[in-house]
């Protein structure tokens, strides 16, 4: 089965749909056809996960090349840079694909993948996730109540997360949700050396809600 003229993932496309609307068995397909199938999707697959063109992938008429110990060996063809390659036992991979002419390396590409991976792992632990923490009050809150609370979101402060108070009301409690903002005010003043008011009290149906993040 050839298909000229078509790009990798067209090809896998192509076969995969012939495969299924034949409504045959994979068993029936020539021992050529399916090694060619196997063959298109690991290509696919390999380019896709990677995202990075090894060896024979590279068809480019002209790369930069740069050496294993990063010595600039200049601009040649890529045939010849894969042949390099092969000389010093090594891989071809291109580095950066949007440069012009594209620049390729000779390094051990399973190595320089781990590299990779690994870097993005360092990357993501440096992220830090900034959470939502939220600390519910009601508007007649008992001071150790209070006192609980306030440790709670201290707490939630001191490992960069944001706080959400909510001060809940029910009942005849919403004819004076205008007055009971205090709580709020009161709770926020409990945590000035550690906080600042990020959204002040604010009405959303039943509640009135502010927001606290961590003083830099």
């Amino acid at each position: 089965m050839v298909i000229p003229g078509y790009s990798r993932v067209w090809k896998l496309s192509i076969l995969f749909f012939v495969f299924m609307r034949q409504g045959g068995s994979y068993c029936s397909y020539t021992v050529a056809e399916r090694f060619r199938f196997i063959i298109y999707l690991n290509v696919w697959r390999c380019t896709t996960i990677s995202n990075l063109m090894i060896n024979e992938q590279i068809r480019d008429k002209e790369v930069r090349l740069i050496g294993p110990d990063g010595a600039q060996l200049g601009i040649v063809s890529s045939r010849e840079a894969f042949a390099k390659a092969q000389e010093a036992g090594l891989d071809l991979v291109k580095i950066a694909p949007q440069a012009k002419p594209p620049v390729c390396k000779i390094i051990d590409y399973g190595k320089y993948r781990y590299e990779l991976s690994r870097k993005e792992k360092e990357a993501k632990k440096k992220q830090k996730t900034i959470d939502i923490k939220e600390v519910r009050l009601s508007p007649n809150i008992d001071t150790n109540d209070l006192k609980t609370k306030v440790n709670a979101a201290r707490k939630f402060l001191s490992k960069g997360d944001r706080v959400k108070v909510t001060l809940r009301f029910r009942g005849r409690e919403m004819a004076h949700m205008a007055s009971s903002k205090h709580v709020l005010d009161d709770f926020a003043e409990h945590l000035a050396d550690v906080a600042v008011v990020e959204k002040a009290p604010k009405i959303e149906g039943r509640s009135m809600t502010m927001f606290l993040s961590e003083k830099r």
